[in-house]
């Protein structure tokens, strides 16, 4: 079904991860997908991954969709001006924002206190992750809030309610909570257009990085599960992509206006599934399984 044909995406990160997932369900569901990110075929970003936006316009492609991938550094705001502007001449309107520029992957140093953490490394992981959105959205909103109905899904790590607790430093605990705030504002801002902002988690996700640190391949991920059983609760990033596609082909989405929410509590309003046909809840079982220290069993939760 192509319910998002006509509609015109730009998914701001989308070089690999939840990204690259979301912009290739726009993709399936008819939508023209501007890919943004810094890695190309020609050049490499501070990350020093493989994977580019061209791959990802492809994938795109590939599944129906239009895929337009442009070089952009979210932090620079003479780029993002010229993406906004090179969007505006060629398609005329916005519909749907994703705002999933991250980047801090390799800038975490896990559980520690803040004056432990490296400085330099905690300020550019806040500068990723909340600059670059606040960047995107000054230039991109006056576009979208053109026509009725646009949709900006600020992408983070973990639901509003299970943000309450600690998150493993406070430079990352501050970087995913900010970004829920963002969209609660936001949904206030964009409420005389019509416009709704939300914010979006995926639950434990088989993102290549990931796949790499557990030295699996999509194909047998399951290996992995000698490493950490819990890892059967795991989804791909198609799974949170598919999240994103259903709210934005709903008409009625403006009722949920400023709300959080996870890929596997909108597979269940929604009835969507993973590519393997399952629906995993990974933040409930999170709270119910991991946290209380059972023994991993993933039944009942995908």
């Amino acid at each position: 079904m192509k319910s998002l044909e006509g509609k015109v995406a730009l998914v701001a990160g989308g070089t690999r991860g939840a990204g690259r997932g979301i912009a290739m369900e726009l993709g399936a569901a008819g939508a023209t997908v501007y890919v943004t990110g810094r890695t190309t075929r020609k050049e490499v970003s501070e990350y020093g991954r493989p994977e580019t936006i061209e791959e990802t316009a492809e994938l795109v492609n590939e599944l129906g969709g239009i895929g337009i991938p442009v070089q952009v550094d979210h932090l620079v705001p003479e780029q993002v001006e010229s993406l906004i502007k090179k969007i505006e001449n060629e398609q005329g309107r916005l519909d749907i924002l994703v705002n999933d520029i991250w980047g801090g992957e390799y800038l975490m140093e896990w559980n520690k206190p803040v004056w432990e953490h490296s400085l330099e490394k905690g300020l550019r992981m806040l500068r990723l992750a909340i600059d670059t959105h606040l960047i995107t959205s000054h230039f991109a909103l006056p576009l979208l809030i053109k026509n009725e109905g646009g949709l900006v899904v600020e992408m983070t790590d973990g639901t509003e309610k299970y943000n309450e607790k600690y998150r493993v430093s406070m430079f990352y605990d501050l970087a995913k909570s900010s970004v829920i705030r963002l969209a609660k504002s936001l949904s206030h801002e964009l409420e005389p257009y019509n416009c709704t902002a939300v914010s979006m988690t995926p639950g434990w996700m088989r993102s290549e990085i990931m796949l790499e640190t557990f030295g699996v391949t999509e194909e047998n991920w399951e290996d992995a599960l000698k490493k950490d059983p819990h890892f059967g609760i795991s989804e791909t990033p198609r799974f949170v992509g598919r999240a994103v596609a259903a709210l934005s082909g709903d008409e009625a989405r403006h009722e949920l206006n400023g709300s959080s929410f996870s890929s596997g509590e909108l597979a269940k309003k929604y009835h969507f599934y993973d590519v393997d046909g399952s629906q995993p809840d990974c933040w409930r079982y999170l709270v119910e399984v991991v946290e209380e220290g059972k023994p991993a069993d993933t039944k009942g939760y995908r």
